[in-house]
């Protein structure tokens, strides 16, 4: 689960194409079903129109950057119809006023929090003394435009109903029919072999749970997993050649470029000052560190 600030302003990457194809910028929320259909994203041609991103497209959203497929999953706006009458609803949900039903003002929505299929699991309201509290997607009635609508109860409300009132129906017995009941009554007693009972204690037959233990054969299965990892060895040289040729074009990209700003290692050991130029002997650095990524997303 991710806040909203968490997602905006990332960098969007294809993975298979090895290039930045721009920033994410907002969400677009699909507010009747309380999740977000997509994300729009800004380019160098931001001002032709706007982009969006499929939110089922995006294969993960990370902490420095939003990974895609490829460009492809990017939509232009004249492609883009199914989310036209989003776009035309324009609802942010963050900014908006918190109502309960009844018209009391909790607030007003600062923040969301989202799923990994999108849905928007709660939101959190700041009051106007600054004090925040969340509210769970169960507890909100509408996502509106200037408005949301909060049911506090809404979701406790669901579990309360329970049916059982057709049992009195037997009480309007005659007196005659009571004696009847009567005789059903003995033959309980013919029932009363009490062994059948006592055959309950049959679970405790269950306590085989040494059966339980042939859970650790499975594990056995294990080696399995390391014969599959022969398999790849076959593709190993073409994925090799692929990501030598991938790597070759970064390095030619970024080589002569200069450091947006200082890349560290996690130890605290800097790459490349900000400034600085990148040289073979600093793509080696941050090859050695895993910090090829965020050195290519940070040249100028």
């Amino acid at each position: 689960m991710k806040k909203s600030v968490e997602i905006l302003g990332l960098p969007v990457i294809s993975i298979t194409e090895g290039r930045e194809l721009g920033m994410s910028k907002t969400l677009l929320m699909d507010a009747r079903n309380g999740l977000v259909a997509a994300i729009t994203i800004e380019d160098e041609d931001w001002y032709r129109g706007v982009k969006l991103i499929p939110y089922e497209s995006v294969i993960a959203i990370g902490d420095d950057a939003v990974t895609i497929t490829n460009s492809e999953n990017i939509l232009k706006l004249d492609d883009a119809g199914d989310y036209e009458a989003l776009l035309d609803d324009n609802i942010r949900v963050i900014g908006t006023k918190a109502i309960t039903k009844s018209g009391t003002i909790q607030g007003q929505i600062t923040e969301v929090y989202i799923g990994d299929d999108g849905k928007i699991e709660k939101c959190e309201i700041t009051a106007p003394d600054g004090t925040t509290s969340d509210v769970t997607c169960d507890q909100i009635s509408i996502f509106g435009k200037q408005v949301t609508v909060i049911d506090p109860n809404g979701a406790e409300e669901k579990k309360t109903k329970p049916v059982s009132a057709p049992t009195p129906a037997p009480a309007p017995t005659t007196p005659a029919e009571a004696p009847k009941a009567e005789a059903p009554a003995e033959e309980p007693k013919a029932a009363e072999p009490a062994p059948e009972p006592e055959k309950a204690e049959g679970p405790k037959e269950e306590a085989p749970a040494p059966k339980a233990e042939a859970k650790p054969e499975p594990k056995k299965a294990e080696p399995a997993k390391e014969a599959p990892k022969a398999a790849p060895k076959a593709a190993d040289p073409k994925q090799a050649a692929a990501d030598k040729a991938t790597e070759e074009r970064h390095r030619r990209f970024l080589l002569g470029k200069k450091a947006a700003r200082t890349i560290k290692m996690d130890n605290g050991i800097v790459i490349v000052e900000a400034g600085a130029d990148i040289t073979e002997e600093v793509l080696q650095k941050a090859k050695l560190a895993n910090k090829f990524i965020e050195l290519s997303m940070n040249v100028q």
